[in-house]
């Protein structure tokens, strides 16, 4: 039969002091970091998780557990860092705490095979993963940098600028995405609330982006459904049964190895205050980080197309020419450092040469000054360092006969990548790129804190209802206390 939700988010409310009052009626008993989860659940609204799966449950059959008690029981499993749903399900019919704030009455728990269905409902797809079981081997595969440090390079069969125009002329909707539940509940429960509460300026919003390695496996699981071996042939390239199919072997720059896996891409709000998530796309490991945004930022536009845009913060992998010429014709500030391999230097007006941080240098070696900016012309100033309005020019060969100095102005329609603004030399650049790092933090929360790895899944179906979730808890933290406790203060009025 259907569920059946009788008082809303006011229930769960009533039901969790009743009970709070019967098993702990002391509230001194818990620690602070518990009573902290306590009160952010008590104050955790998810009614919008049952009218979302109503149409889910069968008009048949037993009645079936409340989905926003199912949804919370599994948030709480990772706050308290219980990995296993074998092992969570467990722990509710031994913990009272465990089973009423997740809103089951102790002793009337579900067990694993309950919250498995749970999540199959919030999966949109027959199908587990992404891609079928059963494809062919990758002939190209990531390499080991020279470099200890550096990331692998590209192994993408398509170009960024030709990736750019297969984006932007595909249209995307959500509806048609195997995680549309999960990223709906996502937005209307946590996203939109945050937004409500000032932490998130969609009018306004700068974005921070990185991959990260999600390792999934301690290797790639796969076997032959041919018969050539029986045939004498011991190497064929016939397609092979994956296990993980959306999965594959990239290289961890950070841990110096190769791994097998998931390239974990994150939008993050940079100018947030606790670097909150934004959007999250699960790519294979080998994806480079340059395919990974546009694949990612290209979704997060169609799938939230209110949000302003104004500023992209992204790491040297990111530095190609299609981004800077996006950025110009939509009216974004590119904040991206500069890639030495790709060149970082170029002639200029014939005697001069533009530096890494897009500074000109003069015939003689000099780094010029910055002297103003024309944004009406878009366009930069720079003037001999070496030259005085009273004194002339101290250099032994100047390059204009006027006290003033040589000029240069660097127009940013001449070369983008170079020329931007603010220029790379400016505090004001290098202060809007330091928060570039919201999304290293916002990783690390994902991935120490929550510990997104524990989860040892097989589908990209488990491992997205893990992510999205874990992204859940990271806005959930981000929600102010009230100063005063008024579930602590119930309890002990009644007392």
């Amino acid at each position: 039969m259907l569920p059946v939700y009788s008082g809303g988010h006011t229930a769960y409310q009533t039901f969790l002091l009743e009970n709070l009052r019967k098993y702990y009626p002391d509230p001194t008993v818990f620690s602070k970091s518990t009573w902290d989860i306590i009160e952010r659940f008590w104050n955790l609204d998810l009614s919008y998780t049952d009218e979302l799966l109503r149409s889910k449950y069968s008009v048949f059959g037993p009645k079936p557990r409340t989905p926003s008690c199912m949804q919370r029981s599994y948030l709480l499993s990772i706050d308290f860092k219980v990995h296993s749903l074998t092992d969570w399900a467990a722990q509710l019919k031994i913990n009272p705490l465990y089973a009423i704030l997740s809103g089951f009455r102790f002793g009337d728990t579900p067990g694993v095979g309950t919250f498995y269905d749970f999540l199959n409902r919030l999966w949109d797809s027959d199908s587990d993963n992404l891609s079928p079981h059963i494809h062919p081997l990758k002939k190209k595969k990531v390499q080991k940098p020279k470099q200890k440090g550096e990331k692998a390079e590209s192994i993408e069969k398509i170009t960024v600028e030709q990736l750019f125009k297969s984006m932007e002329s595909s249209s995307f909707s959500i509806d048609d995405q195997p995680y549309a539940s999960l990223f709906k509940i996502y937005n209307h429960e946590f996203l939109t609330v945050s937004i409500s509460k000032g932490l998130i300026d969609t009018s306004n919003l700068s974005i921070a982006g990185d991959g990260m390695p999600v390792v999934t496996s301690a290797r790639e699981r796969k076997h032959r459904i041919c018969k050539c071996s029986e045939n004498g042939i011991t190497s064929c390239d016939c397609d092979r049964y994956f296990s993980q199919p959306d999965c594959d072997v990239g290289y961890d720059s950070s841990r110096d190895c190769f791994y097998h896996g998931y390239d974990l891409y994150m939008l993050v709000a940079s100018n947030s205050e606790s670097d909150l998530p934004l959007f999250p796309l699960l790519n294979p490991a080998s994806k480079h980080d340059s395919h990974g945004f546009l694949e990612t930022y290209f979704r997060f536009r169609a799938f939230l197309p209110d949000f302003h845009i104004s500023k992209w913060l992204l790491d040297s992998a990111h530095d190609a020419m299609p981004y800077y010429q996006y950025c110009r014709e939509n009216g974004i500030q590119p904040f991206i450092d500069l890639n030495e391999k790709r060149g970082i230097s170029m002639k200029y007006k014939d005697d001069f040469t533009i530096a890494k941080d897009g500074i000109p240098i003069c015939k003689a070696g000099r780094k010029m000054n910055h002297d103003g900016s024309e944004p009406s012309k878009a366009r930069l100033k720079f003037r001999c360092p070496l030259a005085s309005r009273k004194y002339g020019c101290s250099c032994s060969t100047p390059c204009s006969d006027s006290k003033y100095g040589r000029t240069v102005h660097l127009a940013m329609k001449d070369n983008p990548r170079f020329i931007n603004f603010p220029p790379r030399d400016s505090k004001e650049w290098k202060l809007e790129y330091n928060a570039r790092t919201s999304a290293e933090r916002s990783n690390k929360r994902e991935k120490i804190d929550f510990q997104l790895e524990s989860g040892r899944h097989r589908s990209t179906k488990m491992w997205y209802c893990r992510l999205y979730h874990i992204l859940m808890l990271q806005h959930l933290d981000a929600w102010d206390l009230p100063y005063e406790s008024t579930l602590r203060k119930l309890i002990l009025d009644v007392a």
